[in-house]
């Protein structure tokens, strides 16, 4: 399977997601979560507030996914978006959020991770790009998220999601990074 059609698959099931009587079971929500439905930690980020705002971030999963598409396999895509929207899910719990709709948390957990990658290959931009992203998440930490969104949306821009998406996905990749270092410091010694 190609990262592409991953991509088709994901925007598809955001698609279905996006049907009221599905949303309704799948959408985080707080009291629901407490009372055991686990599954909306993860299937949150599947839904959204309304149409625009599911366009609007499958667009965005389209285009992060195709800037650091050199860092993928489908295997390890598959892997980060699953860890990330369950990052998501969970981190939602330290906000007051009663209610959650929408994958810009894991978008802005994969942009990170992406940078941190372009970073590692010595990509120009890469810095800037991270630059970018702090910036923006420490912005709406202060000053809340855009009132355009907001507008579009529906809602109130989660920025709690995004704070959580962004760490997360910067963790993973420091992670990540450290991991092979070691491997790579192990198989060093190994040969020696």
């Amino acid at each position: 399977m190609s990262i592409r059609t991953y991509l088709v698959i994901a925007i598809s099931l955001m698609f279905i997601a996006q049907w009221p009587s599905i949303q309704d079971w799948l959408a985080w929500d707080r009291n629901a979560i407490q009372d055991g439905e686990v599954w909306r930690i993860l299937t949150g980020n599947l839904t959204h507030t309304n149409w625009p705002h599911m366009i609007m971030n499958s667009l965005a999963l389209a285009i992060i996914s195709f800037i650091f598409r050199t860092h993928f396999s489908v295997r390890l895509y598959s892997y980060l978006l699953l860890v990330l929207a369950i990052s998501v899910g969970l981190g939602i719990f330290a906000s007051e959020i009663q209610w959650y709709a929408g994958l810009s948390g894991v978008l802005h957990g994969l942009f990170g991770w992406g940078a941190v990658k372009d970073i590692q290959a010595k990509h120009k931009g890469g810095w800037l790009l991270l630059a970018g992203l702090i910036a923006k998440v420490s912005w709406e930490q202060v000053f809340g998220g855009s009132a355009s969104s907001e507008l579009l949306i529906g809602a109130r821009v989660a920025t709690e999601a995004h704070l959580s998406g962004a760490v997360s996905g910067l963790l993973f990749a420091g992670l990540a990074i450290f991991l092979n270092n070691n491997n790579e410091k192990k198989q060093r010694l190994s040969k020696k």
